[in-house]
């Protein structure tokens, strides 16, 4: 399975991105009305700046004294773990089990096509494997 498979299977198509001017409350608020675990950062919708998650909020937002007024853009991972369309599922989980990461931008070329989740990988993986069962019971009940 590959990764455009897998971003053509999900029910919501939209890509979700914050500015990184925005502020960490209008991130939290975001973060809580999607009901998503990061955004990827972008100025203009379409090209990846970096990366913020909850992961982000949590380790980073304590080096400031006063939270009010940090913007995303000082909180958000820079060195982004990345994917194309046409790489594999196991390829996109190798990159979330080695790099510890949970969501992983979908660029094509330099153009954001797509995040994937671990859950994306886990109900992927979960859907292959159902098939293969699937498939192996009507062949051994000749069906």
């Amino acid at each position: 399975m590959r990764v455009r498979e897998i971003l053509s299977s999900k029910s919501i198509g939209e890509v979700f991105t914050i500015r990184p001017d925005a502020t960490v409350a209008v991130l939290l608020t975001t973060l809580a009305d999607l009901n998503i675990g990061a955004l990827v950062v972008s100025s203009d919708g379409s090209h990846m700046e970096g990366i913020v998650s909850e992961r982000d909020i949590v380790r980073k937002l304590g080096n400031f004294g006063e939270s009010a007024n940090v913007t995303v853009g000082e909180i958000m991972t820079t060195d982004v773990r990345v994917c194309e369309p046409d790489d594999t599922l196991d390829e996109l989980m190798g990159i979330m089990t080695e790099y510890r990461v949970r969501h992983v931008p979908v660029l094509d070329g330099d153009v954001l096509v797509g995040v994937l989740s671990i859950g994306d990988a886990v109900k992927s993986r979960m859907d292959q494997l159902e098939f293969e069962r699937d498939q192996l019971t009507h062949y051994l009940h000749g069906q």
